[in-house]
């Protein structure tokens, strides 16, 4: 039986912060306002679109999108550090050198 090196939880934690980092930015991106389409219009984003101007709302979304895709960015680059500096650590199953 192998045991986990302690160096495993930070992958497994920067990696289940892509992934809710992921679903996030593609939530928040889907709710912006669109040209057509997308879950904007289904909560009725639609209809405003005749309204010139940006809204307080709008650049608040804006603000949070960007914010979330640094965050996504910055696990992304964690992860290929930790993978690139700590190569014996992403594959558990194999032995060490011996």
């Amino acid at each position: 039986m192998t045991v986990a090196p302690l160096l495993t939880w930070p992958i497994l934690t920067v990696s289940i912060l892509v992934v809710i980092t992921s679903l996030i930015l593609a939530a928040l991106i889907l709710f912006h306002k669109s040209r057509g389409g997308g879950m904007s219009d289904l909560f009725g984003g639609g209809m405003s679109t005749s309204m010139g101007g940006t809204s307080a709302a709008e650049r608040n979304l804006d603000r949070m999108t960007i914010i979330v895709g640094l965050v996504w960015l910055a696990c992304i680059i964690g992860l290929l550090v930790l993978y690139r500096y700590f190569p014996e650590i992403g594959v558990l199953g194999t032995p060490g050198p011996s």
